[in-house]
């Protein structure tokens, strides 16, 4: 017999897991979803890849939500990274671990971690209706169903699982917070988080595509000279500025950006020291002696990068690489070792794999994912305001809130 009805809006990470789990537990659940296809947004995660979870402890992962951590300790410790990989491997997916406790499906394809997904809630009894959802259906202080494009859908419960506003062409459009603001929830101010950094330095745009690989990055806040983040990886140059695996990272650690503020710090080549450094240079400008500057490069660094950096240099382009000073090449050392590029602001917050802010935490009750102000309305996912580091973060939210929140409107 069926005790409740749950209704869920939006077939995202959280929506897929909330809807299967309630149905697991007695539920008759139908999951609202305005796309075609459900797990959009999980299809281009991790480079269409899914970075699904990381390979960590509570306390790690609970240390990587810089955002209203604390408010996820009952949901991590009722279903944490390990759960996560034990389930999915026992949807029949294969997984692995990579650098930085990284994990992703065996077959490095997204649309395996979709496909799971689907055939789980399918499985489960889920019912899958295709309809965007435009208001609650409130009656004395309790949520009764949600109005959609084509009717109404009653529900003892319903959860709301709509996603942020980045990638609104995934379907996150931030209708969960309209949802939310109807029932009288606060939504604190969005923001983009991991997302690509803007730079007014021209040279940028110069170096559009250059990928570099195996460099270190900070980011400074040049009025207090503290670093605010630190890692070694892959970026990126744009036309706007800089991006990649390590400025998405690094995104997340900055709330503002205000003008003049911060930098871009990049060590081309750390596995030198600067005095090795040093070393490597003498040796190309002696095996380069009677060569123009501007052509001893090609063996120290990326095409496009050469004219920026001599251009920082000062040295004529047709300078002779014998007549090189000792000063002068210290002066290229500390060029590569530290190439600064200026910080000017965010991308969009549609081009941010995450939306910061969203519905405030303490309206929410941490233990049941269940609204403290409207009986039986649920959140699960982004739509909250809890957002994390990169490397699987995020994604374990979803599953830990959205697991949560499904069992207690399927027993509550």
């Amino acid at each position: 017999m069926i005790s409740k009805k749950v209704l869920v809006v939006g077939a995202g990470a959280a929506g897929l897991i909330a809807a299967g789990t309630a149905a697991e537990n007695g539920a008759g659940v139908t999951l609202l979803e305005k796309n075609q296809r459900v797990g959009r947004k999980i299809m281009i995660t991790g480079k269409g890849r899914c970075n699904l979870t990381n390979n960590c402890d509570v306390q790690t992962f609970i240390n990587n939500v810089p955002v209203n951590g604390r408010f996820l300790y009952s949901a991590i410790n009722r279903f944490t990274p390990s759960d996560t990989m034990s389930f999915f491997e026992g949807l029949g997916l294969e997984l692995k671990t990579e650098r930085g406790n990284r994990v992703f499906p065996l077959s490095d394809r997204a649309v395996d971690v979709v496909d799971a997904l689907r055939d789980y809630v399918s499985d489960s009894g889920v019912k899958i209706v295709n309809d965007a959802a435009q208001a609650l259906i409130l009656e004395n202080g309790e949520v009764i169903g949600v109005k959609g494009e084509s009717r109404s859908y009653y529900a003892d419960s319903v959860i709301i699982c709509c996603g942020g506003k980045s990638y609104p062409l995934t379907g996150s459009t931030g209708d969960g917070y309209i949802l939310a603001k109807q029932a009288g929830h606060t939504v604190t101010e969005l923001k983009p988080s991991l997302v690509p950094l803007e730079s007014s330095d021209p040279e940028c745009k110069s170096m559009q595509g250059l990928a570099l690989k195996n460099v270190s990055l900070k980011i400074i806040d040049k009025n207090s000279n503290k670093e605010l983040y630190s890692d070694f990886g892959e970026m990126l140059f744009t036309h706007f500025g800089i991006s990649g695996p390590m400025v998405l990272s690094a995104s997340s650690h900055i709330r503002d950006i205000p003008p003049d503020t911060y930098t871009a710090v990049i060590d081309l080549k750390p596995a030198l020291d600067s005095e090795q450094l040093d070393r490597r240079l003498q040796n190309e400008f002696r095996a380069n002696s009677n060569k123009d500057v501007s052509n001893s490069f090609s063996k120290l660094l990326p095409k496009k990068i050469i004219i920026p950096v001599l251009k920082r240099w000062g040295v004529p382009f047709d300078k002779k690489c014998n007549a090189v000073t000792r000063e002068e090449r210290h002066r290229l050392c500390d060029i590569l070792k530290g190439y600064t590029i200026p910080i000017s602001g965010f991308r969009p917050i549609e081009e941010a794999i995450v939306t910061s802010g969203g519905v405030k935490t303490g309206e929410i009750n941490p233990k049941t994912m269940e609204s403290k102000l409207v009986s039986g309305l649920y959140f699960a996912g982004e739509v909250i305001d809890c957002d994390a580091y990169t490397g699987g973060f995020n994604l374990q939210i979803a599953w830990s809130t959205g697991r949560l929140a499904g069992e207690n409107a399927a027993l509550s």
